[in-house]
C-alpha cells in the first residue's frame, strides 16, 4: 500500500482547501509538526557541537550545576507530555488501519512530538549544568508554538463536533493543557531569573555544596529522571568493579544533611517549646523537624500501593478479553475502546509497575534521609549530654560504658528505623481496605471469607511478635550478661591462666551461653511460626475463598477472576504481614529506644560546678614575669603570707565536702589554697581521698557544702567560678586511639622543640623508636599495645605538652620502676614546669620527693591532716615527720652519701627501654586474620556445623515446598480453565460442572493442605540449623580462645576477640538463619516463576537471555559495591562508638583540658563520615531496586505480550495465562530480594568466616607428660627450685628474653629479682609456670619435678602468684578470693588482714559478700592490689611470687606489708619481683638481670658492699 502523508483513500482528495485552509485535518496535522521540526533544528546543533565534547567535563565537575525555578514540575510535565504522545501514536497506529491506505498525519506528528519533546528535557538539563539560561529561550518559543498548534486542532475539533467521548479529542486536549503549564514553568523562569528581555539578569551561583568538589552525593542536586533511578550512581557502582570504594571516593555529606545542621534544627524545634506550664517533647521536636519529609514519603507510599492494585486488574483484563474477539471499526476511536484492547492492557501494566516502583523506591529513599539525619541530630544531642554527665553517673554504675554503647549503636538506630516504618503504618491499611473491596468486587462473598481469613490470623502474627519482641528482650540480657564475662575473661586472662582458674571461669560462661541458647531456642521457634504464618497464609485464604466459592456459587471461578483474586492475596499478605512487625517496630522504638533517649535527656543528674565568683587576689600569669625574683628566698618567710588573701593564688577550697554519688560517705573535707608557681604534693594513705580532692577542685565531685575558688587569667583582680585548662595526668591513664603524637600533643599546635622535650623528660623515645611506626603508630584501643608504664609516660607527656598554668598529677609514678621516676621529677616536673613557673598539685605515694615541695597536704580519712612546708611540717608535728623519714630511709641511712662514680659505667643498662612483655612487635600483627576460606567453603563451614541431617531436611523440605506451591496454582489454572471451555463449549447439564469439581475441589484441598504442612516443616527447618551452627561454632570458639597461649593475647586486640564473641556471633546466631531462609525462599519462587511462564508460553524463552544477561550484570556490579560500602559503614560505625566511649571513659580529662568543643567537632566528622557511608549504602539498595524493578516489569510485560501472540494461535488456555501472568507479577517483587539476600549473606558470612580463623588457633599443651595422679598431693611441699641453662622465648619466631640462666632457690628463702624494665625479671615469673616457651634443653625443678613435664592445671593451680596490675572480676569479694569456693571464711579473714583489708571490708554492707563492680571500679587502685594480695594469700602454696605487686601502694602500707609476708610466710619461699629495690635490701638471695642474663646472684648486703655490683648502682640511684 503506498504511503503518503494525507492517505490516497479512493475518491477523496486528502489535499482539497475549498473549505478553508484550517477546515483540512491533513493541514492542520502538518501545522503541528512545525514547532517540532523548529525545535530539532535548532537544539540539535547546539546539543551535539557545543556542548559533545564537553559531555564528560559536566560528569566530572559538577560546580556549574543548578535547579532553574520549577524544575520538578518541568521534568513531571514532560514525562506526562511523553506518555500522551505515546497514546497518541497508538491511538494514530489503530486508526490508521482502519483507513484504506497509510495516513502518515495521523501518527507522524505524534512520533515528531515524542522525539522533539525527548530533546527539549535533554537540552534543559544540559542548559541547567552548565548555567547558560539565556538558551531557554528556545524552549520558550517551542512551548508557545506547540501551544498554539495543538489550540487550533483543538478548535477544529470543537467545530465539527468531535467531542470528549472521542480518544482524539481527549488526547489533544490534554497536550494542550501540558503545553500550556509548561510555558507557565518557562515564563515563571523568565520572571525569576531575569535573562532576557532584562537590563540586569539575575546571577545565580550553584549550591554551595557542589561548589566542594568533595561533596560526591548528588542525589539532592541532580535532575528528576537521575533522583527517580539513581543513575548518577553509575560510576560508583561500575568503578567499584575495578577498584575498592574508600572513604575519599565517597566523599563528604551536603550541608542539609550534617549532623550539625539537623542537630541545631532539632535543637531549635526542641527550644522553641519552653513553656512553664508545659515540658518540651522530644517527639514534637521531631516532628517540626523532620516532619514534612515523612509526609513526602507516606504521599509516594499511598500512589505505589494504589497503582499495585493495576496489577490483578490488569490480569483480569488481559484473561478475560483472551477470551474474546474485538472488532474496531471507527475512524475516531470512543475513549472506552482503548482500555479493552489487550495489548493497551499490557502495556498500562508495564507502566503502572514501573510507577509504582519508582514511587515506592522513592519513598523508601526519602524515609531513610530522614532517618539518617534525625540520627546526625540524636547523636549529636546525646554526645552533647555526655560531656556534661556527673563522674558519680560513671563511677557508681548508674551509666555504664555498655548502656552509653548501646544507646549510639542500638537506641539511636531503633529510633531511625521507626522513621522507616512509619510511612507504612498508616499506608497499610489503606492498602488492606482497598484489597478487601477489590476481592469483593470480583469475587462476591466468598472473597470475604478469604480476606476474613487473613484478617482472623493477623492477630495471631500480632501475638507471634510480641512474643518475638519478648524473647529477642530476654536473649540480649542473657547476651549482655555473656559477653560481660567474657570481657571480664579476657582482660584477666593472665591472671586466670596463672591460677589455673579458665575453666572455672569458662563453665560459667557456658551456663549463661546456656540460657541464651534456651531464649535463642524460643526465638528460632516463633521466627519459623512467623515465616510459616506468611507463607501459609495466601494458601489457606485461596483455599478456603475457592471453597466457599464453590459451595455458594455452585461453580468455581472464572481465570480472570481465579488469578486477579490470588495476585490481590498475594499483595494483601504482605501488608498484614509487615503491620505486626511494623507496630512491634514502633512499640519497641516508642519503649526502649525513645524511652532511654528521654530518660538520657529528662536526667538532671548532670555535672553542675559550685564555684564563686568574688574573691580579689592577684593571678599569676605564666607568660608574664614573677613578681617574687628572688635568688635566695627562705621558704619559711613566704609562706608566712599563705593565710592572707593577697598572696598568689591559683585554687583555694573553702570546707568543701564532696562525696561521688547520692547517700555516699563524703571523701574530701577541708579547707587550704594552692599557690601560684609552686610545686604542691598531696601524700596519705590509700583511699584518703587524694584523687577525690583533685577531682573535687576539678568540679567533678558532687559538692555538699564549701567552694571552689579558681584565678582567672583573664582578669588579675579576681578568683572566679570560671577555670582556664587544666593539665590533668590521671592516675588510671587514659589514652585515645590515636597516634603517640596525637595523644601528647592532644589538639595542641605541634611545637617540635617542646615536644622533643616533654619526650626526653618522661623516657619515652627509647619506647617510641621500638614501636614499628615510631610516634605514628597507633595506640590500641586503651592503649592495648603498651605496658602500664609506657601507657603513663604518655599521659604525663601529655599534661607536661599543654599550654596552661596548672598541672595536676595523680600518681604519675605508679606503674614506673625509680629510675624513670626519678628521671620524671628531675627533668620533667622539676625542671620543665617549676622553670616555666606554672602551678604543679602532684598526688604521690614517693615520700622521698617531699624534699623538693613548696607546700605539701597530708591527707587521712577523706579530711587535710597536716599542711606546710616539710620545715613547717618537722617543726609542728614531729611524729608525722619522723614516720615519713623512716619510711624513707628505712633499709640504709648511709646510701645518701655514696659518690656515683660507678654509675657511668652501667649507665647504658639504665637507659636501655624495651617493651614489658617482648611485644615489640606490637599491633604488627594486629590487622585482622586474613580469612583463608571462599564463600562456597564458607557456607559449606557453617551449613556443616549445623549437622548434615539438618542440612538434608531443609533442602528437601524447600524443594517439596515449592514443587507443591506450584501445583496448587497449575491445578486452579486447570480447574477455571475446564470451567470456561465447559461454558464455550455449549456444555448444558451441570452435572458436568458438579462432576469436574468433584474431581478438581478434594485435589486441590490435597494440596493446599500438604503446601500449608511444607510450609512449618521448612520455616522450623532453617531456623534450628542456624540454631545449631550457632551453639556448635561458640562453644568452639570460646574453649579455643580460653585454651591459647597468653602470646596470643598479647598480639591480639582484646576489641578484636570481644568483637567475635559480640558482633559476630550475634549475627550468626540471629541474622544467617532468616537471610539464608529469605534466600531460598525468593531464589526458588523466582526460578519456579521463570519455569512456569516459560511452559506455558515458550516465546517468553527468547525474552528471558537478554533479561537473564541484564540482570547478571546489576547482581554481579551491585554485590561488589554493596559489600565496600557495607564495610566502609562497619569500618566507620566503629570510630564512632570508639570516640563515644572514650569521651565517657575520659570525661574529667577532656573537662579539666576544657576540649569539649573538639571532642564535640570530632565526633561531628565521625558521625558524619558513618551517615555518608550508609547513605551511599542505601541509594546503592535503591540503585539495584529500581533496576530489578524495571526487570520485572518488563518480564511482565513479555510474559503478556507472548500470552497475547500466543492466544492469537489458541496455544494456551485462559487459566494458564492467568497463572503465567500471576507468577510474572510475584517475579517483580522477588528479584530484588534474591541480590539484596544474596549480598546480605555475603556480608554477613564474613562473621563466620571471621570465627572460623579463630578456631585455627593453636591450644597450649595442658597434658603435660605425667598425669595428675602421679603429681603427690601436697606438692610442692619444700619450695626448693633448681633454674638450670633456662632458656625462655615468648614465640618461636622471637629472640629469647631469658639466656642460659642458672641459679638455686633453697627451701623457704626470701628471693628479691631486679633489673631494668624488659632486663628479663617479669619474663622468669611467667617461666615459673610454664607460659611462656622454654627451650634449648633448659628447665625449671620445684622440688625434684620438671615443670614442663607437669599437666598446666596441675602446676598452676598448686603456685601462688601477685601481678603488677591489679585484676578484680565482678561479683562479691567472696568470689574475688575463692572462685573455687574451697576455703572456709576464717581462712579468707586471715587473707584479708594479712592484706590491711579486714576493717575496710568488715565496714562494706555485706561484708565477703560486698559487692565489687566490674574492675573492681568501686575501690581505688592501690585497694584493688591489696585484694590481689590477698587473694595469693588465700592459696596456701608453698611457693608465693609477687611481681611488683606493690606499685600503687603508699610505702606505709607497702612496709607493713612486706613484714607481715616475712612473717606469715616465714617457711616459704617468696619470689619478690621488686619495683621498689628498697624492699629487697634484706632478702637471702637477690638476682640481678640485664637484657635477659642473670648478671649477679648474692645475697642483698653482700651485693650492696661490692660498690661496682650493678645492684648498688640500682640502690644508690634509689634515694
Amino acid at each position: 500500500m503506498a504511503l503518503s502523508f494525507c492517505g490516497n483513500d479512493n475518491g477523496i482528495n486528502a489535499y482539497t482547501v475549498k473549505e478553508g485552509v484550517l477546515n483540512n485535518g491533513c493541514f492542520v496535522d502538518a501545522l503541528n509538526l512545525v514547532p517540532h521540526v523548529f525545535l530539532l533544528f535548532i537544539t540539535f546543533p547546539i546539543l551535539f557541537i557545543g556542548w559533545g565534547s564537553q559531555s564528560s567535563k559536566v560528569q566530572i565537575h559538577h560546580n556549574t550545576w543548578l535547579h532553574f525555578p520549577g524544575h520538578n514540575l518541568r521534568w513531571i510535565l514532560t514525562f506526562s507530555l511523553l506518555f500522551v504522545h505515546v497514546c497518541e501514536f497508538a491511538e494514530g497506529i489503530v486508526s490508521n488501519k482502519m483507513m484504506e491506505t497509510n495516513h502518515l498525519h495521523l501518527f507522524m506528528p505524534a512520533f515528531m512530538g515524542f522525539v522533539a519533546a525527548t530533546t527539549s528535557v535533554v537540552y534543559y538539563h544540559n542548559i541547567e549544568t552548565s548555567n547558560f539560561p539565556k538558551l531557554l529561550l528556545v524552549l520558550f518559543i517551542y512551548w508557545v508554538l506547540a501551544f498554539i498548534t495543538k489550540s487550533i486542532k483543538l478548535w477544529k475539533f470543537a467545530e465539527y463536533h468531535v467531542g470528549p467521548q472521542h480518544l482524539r479529542f481527549c488526547i489533544t486536549a490534554l497536550l494542550v493543557l501540558l503545553y500550556g503549564l509548561l510555558m507557565a514553568v518557562e515564563i515563571n523562569v523568565i520572571r525569576v531569573r531575569k535573562y532576557v528581555f532584562f537590563a540586569n539578569p539575575q546571577k545565580v551561583k550553584p549550591p554551595e555544596d557542589l561548589q566542594d568538589l568533595g561533596v560526591r552525593f548528588l542525589q539532592p542536586f541532580v535532575n528528576l529522571l537521575s533522583k527517580a533511578t539513581y543513575w548518577w550512581m553509575n560510576p560508583l557502582i561500575m568503578g567499584a568493579h575495578k577498584r575498592p570504594i574508600e572513604l575519599k571516593k565517597i566523599g563528604k555529606l551536603p550541608i542539609a544533611m550534617r549532623a550539625l545542621t539537623n542537630y541545631l534544627r532539632l535543637k531549635d524545634a526542641y527550644e522553641d517549646q519552653r513553656d512553664p506550664d508545659r515540658a518540651p517533647s522530644i517527639w514534637r521536636s521531631m516532628y517540626r523537624a523532620f516532619g514534612r519529609p515523612i509526609l513526602l514519603s507516606s504521599t509516594f507510599r499511598y500512589l505505589a500501593d494504589l497503582l499495585g492494585f493495576a496489577g490483578p486488574l490488569c490480569i483480569s483484563g488481559i484473561v478475560n478479553l483472551n477470551l474474546q474477539t474485538t472488532y474496531f471499526g471507527v475512524y475516531f476511536m470512543s475513549s472506552t475502546e482503548l482500555l479493552q484492547n489487550t495489548s493497551v492492557l499490557a502495556v498500562l501494566l508495564f507502566l503502572a509497575l514501573i510507577l509504582q516502583r519508582t514511587f515506592l523506591q522513592a519513598s523508601y529513599y526519602v524515609t531513610i534521609e530522614t532517618g539518617i539525619n534525625l540520627r546526625g541530630a540524636l547523636l549529636a544531642m546525646i554526645y552533647n549530654k555526655i560531656l556534661r554527665l556527673s563522674t558519680s553517673n560513671m563511677s557508681m554504675g548508674e551509666m555504664t560504658l555498655g548502656q552509653i554503647n548501646n544507646l549510639v549503636a542500638i537506641e539511636t538506630n531503633q529510633l531511625m528505623w521507626f522513621l522507616f516504618l512509619c510511612p507504612n503504618l498508616w499506608a497499610m491499611p489503606v492498602q488492606i481496605v482497598m484489597g478487601v473491596i477489590l476481592l469483593y468486587y470480583l469475587l462476591g462473598w466468598s472473597a470475604l471469607v478469604g480476606a476474613s481469613v487473613i484478617v482472623l490470623l493477623a492477630p495471631v502474627q500480632y501475638l507471634i511478635a510480641t512474643k518475638l519482641a519478648d524473647t529477642q528482650k530476654s536473649s540480649l540480657e542473657h547476651s549482655t550478661d555473656r559477653l560481660k564475662k567474657t570481657s571480664e575473661i579476657l582482660k584477666g586472662i593472665k591472671l586466670l591462666k596463672l591460677y589455673a582458674w579458665e575453666n572455672i571461669f569458662c563453665d560459667s560462661v557456658e551456663d549463661t551461653r546456656g540460657k541464651e541458647l534456651t531464649s535463642l531456642k524460643t526465638f528460632a521457634f516463633y521466627t519459623s511460626m512467623s515465616i510459616f504464618m506468611n507463607a501459609a497464609i495466601p494458601i489457606a485464604a485461596v483455599l478456603a475463598t475457592f471453597v466457599m466459592h464453590h459451595f455458594l456459587n455452585k461453580s468455581g471461578p472464572s481465570p480472570s477472576e481465579a488469578f486477579a483474586a490470588l495476585a490481590l492475596f498475594h499483595i494483601l499478605v504482605t501488608p498484614l504481614f509487615l503491620l505486626s512487625t511494623v507496630v512491634r517496630f514502633a512499640v519497641k522504638a516508642l519503649v526502649s529506644g525513645c524511652g532511654k533517649v528521654l530518660s538520657l535527656f529528662a536526667n538532671t543528674n548532670f555535672r553542675s560546678l559550685s564555684f564563686n565568683i568574688p574573691l580579689k587576689t592577684k593571678a599569676i600569669n605564666r607568660k608574664q614575669p614573677m613578681r617574687y625574683q628572688m635568688d635566695n628566698y627562705e621558704q619559711p618567710t613566704r609562706r608566712q603570707m599563705r593565710p592572707t588573701e593577697t598572696e598568689d593564688v591559683a585554687v583555694k577550697v573553702r570546707v568543701a565536702s564532696s562525696h561521688v554519688g547520692e547517700g555516699k560517705t563524703p571523701t574530701v573535707s577541708t579547707f587550704f589554697l594552692i599557690c601560684s608557681g609552686q610545686l604542691t604534693m598531696i601524700v596519705g594513705q590509700v583511699g584518703c581521698g587524694k584523687s577525690s580532692l583533685l577531682l573535687a577542685m576539678l568540679g567533678e565531685m558532687q559538692t555538699i557544702d564549701g567552694r571552689v575558688h579558681w584565678s582567672n587569667v583573664s582578669n588579675n583582680q579576681q578568683l572566679c567560678k570560671n577555670r582556664y585548662s587544666v593539665a590533668y595526668a590521671t592516675q588510671k591513664s587514659w589514652l585515645l586511639n590515636a597516634t603517640v603524637e596525637e595523644n601528647i600533643t592532644f589538639g595542641s599546635p605541634f611545637n617540635k622543640q617542646r615536644y622533643k622535650a616533654m619526650i626526653d623528660a618522661c623516657s619515652l623515645q627509647p619506647d617510641i623508636d621500638l614501636l614499628p611506626f615510631g610516634d605514628q603508630t597507633e595506640i590500641g584501643e586503651r592503649g592495648i599495645n603498651l605496658s602500664g608504664g609506657q601507657r603513663q609516660r604518655i599521659c604525663v607527656a601529655r599534661a607536661l605538652y599543654q599550654n596552661t598554668n596548672i598541672v595536676f598529677l595523680d600518681d604519675p609514678f605508679s606503674a614506673l620502676d625509680i629510675h624513670l621516676s626519678d628521671h620524671l621529677m628531675q627533668e620533667g616536673i622539676l625542671k620543665l614546669l617549676q622553670d616555666d613557673k606554672r602551678t604543679v598539685v602532684l598526688v604521690t605515694h614517693k615520700l622521698q620527693y617531699l624534699t623538693h615541695a613548696d607546700w605539701i597536704i597530708a591527707m587521712k580519712d577523706g579530711s587535710v591532716l597536716r599542711e606546710g612546708t616539710l620545715k613547717d611540717i618537722q617543726n609542728h608535728d614531729v611524729e608525722l615527720y619522723d614516720h615519713w623519714k623512716t619510711l624513707m630511709n628505712r633499709h640504709d641511712h648511709e646510701l645518701e652519701k655514696v659518690a656515683l662514680h660507678g654509675f657511668n659505667k652501667y649507665q647504658h643498662l639504665m637507659t636501655t627501654h624495651v617493651l614489658t612483655t617482648q611485644t615489640a612487635l606490637i599491633l604488627i600483627v594486629c590487622h585482622p586474620f586474613k580469612p583463608v576460606l571462599p564463600p562456597p567453603q564458607v557456607c559449606w563451614c557453617y551449613l556443616s556445623s549445623g549437622g548434615f541431617f539438618m542440612v538434608f531436611l531443609m533442602v528437601s523440605s524447600k524443594l517439596l515446598k515449592h514443587s507443591v506451591i506450584v501445583a496448587i496454582d497449575y491445578w486452579l489454572a486447570l480447574w477455571t480453565s475446564s470451567k470456561t471451555s465447559q461454558s464455550t463449549g455449549g456444555g448444558t447439564a451441570p452435572t458436568n460442572e458438579t462432576s469436574t469439581d468433584s474431581y478438581y475441589l478434594p485435589v486441590f484441598i490435597i494440596l493446599c493442605a500438604a503446601g500449608i504442612t511444607l510450609c512449618l516443616i521448612t520455616s522450623l527447618t532453617v531456623e534450628f540449623l542456624g540454631l545449631s551452627a550457632a551453639t556448635n561454632l561458640h562453644h568452639n570458639l570460646l574453649n579455643k580462645i580460653i585454651h591459647a597461649p597468653i602470646r596470643f593475647f598479647d598480639i591480639t586486640p582484646l576489641g578484636q576477640i570481644l568483637n567475635r564473641f559480640s558482633a559476630d556471633t550475634n549475627i550468626i546466631d540471629q541474622h544467617i538463619p532468616p537471610t539464608l531462609e529469605s534466600l531460598t525462599r525468593s531464589t526458588l519462587l523466582c526460578l519456579s516463576a521463570i519455569g512456569v511462564i516459560s511452559i506455558i508460553t515458550p516465546a517468553f524463552l527468547i525474552a528471558l537471555v537478554p533479561l537473564a544477561v541484564a540482570f547478571y550484570f546489576i547482581q554481579k556490579y551491585f554485590r561488589v559495591a554493596s559489600k565496600d560500602l557495607q564495610d566502609l559503614d562497619d569500618s566507620t560505625q566503629l570510630p564512632l562508638l570508639c570516640h563515644f566511649s572514650e569521651t565517657a571513659e575520659g570525661l574529667t580529662t577532656i573537662r579539666a583540658f576544657r576540649h569539649e568543643a573538639r571532642f564535640k567537632q570530632r565526633m561531628l566528622e565521625l558521625t558524619d563520615t558513618n551517615n555518608t557511608a550508609y547513605l551511599f549504602l542505601s541509594a546503592a539498595n535503591r540503585w539495584l531496586e529500581v533496576r530489578t524493578d524495571y526487570l520485572g516489569a518488563v518480564i511482565v510485560l513479555t510474559a503478556a505480550g507472548a500470552s497475547i501472540w500466543s492466544s492469537l494461535y489458541n496455544l494456551p488456555r485462559g487459566g494458564l495465562v492467568g497463572l503465567g501472568l500471576t507468577y510474572a507479577l510475584t517475579v517483580t517483587n522477588y528479584l530484588n530480594w534474591v541480590v539484596r539476600n544474596l549480598a546480605d549473606l555475603e556480608v554477613q558470612m564474613a562473621a563466620v568466616k571471621k570465627v572460623n580463623s579463630f578456631l585455627g588457633t593453636e591450644s597450649e599443651n595442658y597434658e603435660g607428660s605425667m598425669g595428675a595422679s602421679q603429681v603427690p598431693e601436697n606438692w610442692p611441699q619444700e619450695g626448693e627450685i633448681k633454674i638450670q641453662d633456662l632458656c625462655v622465648r615468648y614465640d618461636p619466631m622471637l629472640k629469647p628474653v631469658l639466656k642460659h640462666v642458672n641459679a638455686y632457690i633453697e627451701p623457704g628463702q626470701k628471693v628479691g629479682i631486679c633489673g631494668r624494665t624488659g632486663s628479663g625479671k617479669s619474663s622468669l615469673s611467667l617461666a615459673f609456670f610454664n607460659m611462656v616457651d622454654i627451650f634449648e634443653g633448659g628447665s625449671i625443678v620445684i622440688d625434684g619435678i620438671d615443670i614442663c613435664k607437669l599437666p598446666l592445671q596441675t602446676l598452676r593451680s598448686r603456685l601462688s602468684i601477685i601481678l603488677q596490675d591489679p585484676v578484680l572480676f565482678s561479683g562479691s569479694i567472696r568470689f574475688n578470693l575463692d572462685p573455687e569456693r574451697t576455703c572456709t571464711d576464717d581462712r579468707l579473714w586471715e587473707a584479708l588482714e594479712i592484706a590491711q583489708l579486714k576493717n575496710m571490708v568488715k565496714a562494706l554492707p555485706g561484708g565477703l559478700d560486698a559487692v565489687v563492680t566490674e574492675g573492681g571500679e568501686n575501690f581505688s587502685v592501690g585497694q584493688r592490689q591489696l585484694f590481689c594480695l590477698a587473694r595469693a594469700f588465700v592459696r596456701k602454696s608453698s611457693i608465693l611470687i609477687m611481681d611488683e605487686a606493690t606499685a600503687s601502694i603508699d610505702m606505709a602500707t607497702e612496709n607493713i606489708l612486706q613484714k607481715v609476708v616475712m612473717t606469715a610466710f616465714a617457711d616459704r619461699t617468696v619470689v619478690t619481683i621488686a619495683h621498689h629495690v628498697s624492699s629487697i635490701l634484706e632478702a637471702e638471695q637477690v638476682l640481678v638481670f640485664s637484657s635477659g642474663i642473670l648478671v649477679e646472684s648474692d645475697s642483698g648486703p653482700n651485693l650492696l658492699a661490692q660498690e661496682e655490683s650493678l645492684f648498688s648502682v640500682l640502690v644508690r640511684t634509689h634515694k
